[in-house]
């Protein structure tokens, strides 16, 4: 390389740092390499540039909204035994996992259950075929939710709070059985539900059925109105299935030989 083209590589990469553009940055003197031995257009080798540019930025912001999901670790369909659950449709749960239509409507999704009837597995397993998708996912626990939110209340800061989740496409609320029927807990779980109707997603996993919503929520009129928000526009999929984590258990002690 002659002292004028180092000169200009050293521009390059300057600039480039200076643009912030560190996928071409680590690749563009390889494909400008490529490009002359090649004879390329100008038009080309610059199309080439911010291609991968484009999919290095996808592919980091998918590991952004990842970290930021908060999905238990392991569960994804792959691992996912459908046959486990012959009453839930593989092929509606990846239609569902496409977030096609479902999500931009503010619909919910909700999973019905015995404990260790997979609910959880296939909940965050959909959220993690939605994030690699491009969508907003927040996995959490329904008490630590509400506990944030409590706090939240407390520092008068409810109404941010529940704002600063409709980030999310869709927030999906494991075991909401386990809200005690406390008047401060359901109340700040019953605003964000009143909240994200019609605007944005909830996924919904529950050990009981409607019937017996009445342990969560402290009187009929909010449990009426609760359920009513969540299934106007709803999917709703039952699992009632033996244990799922014990089939699972019995399953790898049989193929170890035990």
């Amino acid at each position: 390389m002659t002292s004028n083209n180092t000169i200009d590589a050293a521009r390059v990469e300057l600039l480039l740092s200076e643009l912030r553009l560190p996928a071409i940055k680590l690749m563009w003197a390889a494909l400008a390499a490529r490009a002359d031995k090649e004879g390329w257009p100008a038009v080309r080798f610059l199309a080439a540039l911010a291609e991968h540019e484009v999919a290095d930025r996808g592919r980091r912001r998918i590991e952004r909204h990842l970290a930021s999901a908060r999905l238990p670790t392991g569960k994804t369909f792959d691992t996912f035994d459908f046959n486990a659950v012959p009453m839930v449709s593989k092929a509606q749960v990846m239609a569902l996992a496409a977030g096609d239509g479902w999500l931009d409507q503010g619909a919910n999704i909700l999973l019905f259950g015995p404990p260790g009837g997979g609910k959880s597995h296939l909940a965050a397993a959909l959220g993690l075929a939605l994030v690699q998708n491009g969508r907003r996912v927040l996995f959490m626990r329904t008490t630590d939710l509400v506990q944030r939110l409590q706090v939240a209340r407390r520092e008068l800061g409810l109404e941010a709070a529940i704002t600063k989740l409709d980030k999310y496409q869709l927030l999906i609320l494991d075991d909401i059985a386990y809200v005690t029927k406390d008047q401060a807990e359901t109340s700040v779980l019953f605003e964000l539900i009143a909240a994200r109707y019609e605007r944005r997603s909830l996924l919904i996993t529950a050990n009981q059925p409607f019937g017996e919503w009445g342990k969560i929520f402290p009187d009929q009129a909010m449990t009426l109105a609760a359920i009513d928000r969540l299934v106007h526009h709803a999917t709703i999929l039952e699992m009632n299935v033996e244990s799922y984590r014990r089939k699972a258990a019995l399953k790898r002690k049989r193929g170890s030989g035990d």
